[in-house]
C-alpha cells in the first residue's frame, strides 16, 4: 500500500492526512473484496524498515493503526473476517499488542476471508526466523522453513498488488512470492478503490501460471 505521502505531497497537504487517507481505502477495500471469492488479503501495513522514518510520522502511524482496531473490530467480525498479524508485531507497545490479540482472538472462528497485516514486517527477518526454527528441529528443508513462515496457516500467494508506481517488492512476501503473479499500477494508495483490485483480478485471470512447467 504505497503512496499514502505523495498524495498528501500533490495536493499540499500533511503526510498524516495521506496516511488517514490510506486508512479509508483499506475500510473501502475490507468492504469491497466481500463477493470477490478471495480467500485471504494480506496489506503491508508497517515495514520493519519503517521505523526509520520520523519519529512524529511512526507515532501517527500507529496511533491511526490503534483507532482503526478500536473503531472497526466490529465490523470486521460481524462480516466473518478472520484478522491474522504477521510480522515481529510483539515488539510493539504493550497497547497495540493487547488490542490486535484481542482482535485475532474475537475473530479467529471467522472463515468469510482471511485479513492478513503486516506489521513490523520484514520478509528476510522471516525468513531467517523461519530457517532457524526448522534447524532447531533439526531438519532445513523448503516445506520445514515454510511451515515457519509466519504465513502457515495462509492459502498460497497468488497475486502480488502494489501501487504508487514502484517496481519492487520492498522486502515483502519474497518467499511467498516465489511463483506469485505481479501487477503494478500508477494508482496512490489513497485512491485505489475495489474496482482497481477487480481489475487486477481481471488480468490475473487472464495470465497463464506454470510454476516452471512447460
Amino acid at each position: 500500500m504505497d503512496g499514502n505521502g505523495r498524495w498528501a505531497k500533490k495536493r499540499h497537504l500533511p503526510r498524516v492526512l495521506g496516511h488517514q487517507r490510506g486508512v479509508e481505502a483499506v475500510r473501502r477495500l475490507i468492504r469491497g473484496v466481500r463477493g470477490m471469492g478471495l480467500e485471504a488479503v494480506t496489506l503491508y501495513a508497517f515495514s520493519s524498515e519503517n521505523w526509520r522514518r520520523p519519529e512524529q510520522e511512526v507515532s501517527d502511524l500507529m496511533g491511526l493503526l490503534k483507532r482503526f482496531i478500536i473503531s472497526d473490530i466490529d465490523e470486521i467480525a460481524a462480516n466473518g473476517v478472520r484478522l491474522k498479524i504477521i510480522g515481529d508485531y510483539k515488539a510493539l507497545s504493550d497497547d497495540i499488542v493487547e488490542l490486535l490479540e484481542g482482535a485475532m482472538a474475537r475473530t479467529a472462528g471467522n472463515r468469510e476471508l482471511t485479513l492478513a497485516i503486516a506489521l513490523n514486517y520484514g520478509s528476510q527477518q522471516e525468513i531467517a526466523r523461519a530457517a532457524a526454527a526448522a534447524a532447531a528441529k533439526g531438519e532445513i528443508t523448503a516445506e520445514a522453513i515454510e511451515a515457519e513462515l509466519d504465513t502457515a496457516c495462509l492459502p498460497p500467494l497468488d497475486l502480488v498488488v502494489r501501487t504508487s508506481g514502484e517496481v519492487r517488492l520492498s522486502n515483502f512476501l519474497l518467499w511467498q512470492a516465489a511463483y506469485a503473479e505481479m501487477w503494478f499500477t500508477d494508482v496512490l494508495w489513497p485512491d485505489f478503490t475495489p474496482d482497481h483490485l477487480a481489475h487486477a483480478l481481471g488480468a490475473f485471470g487472464q495470465r497463464e501460471r506454470r510454476f516452471g512447467g512447460r
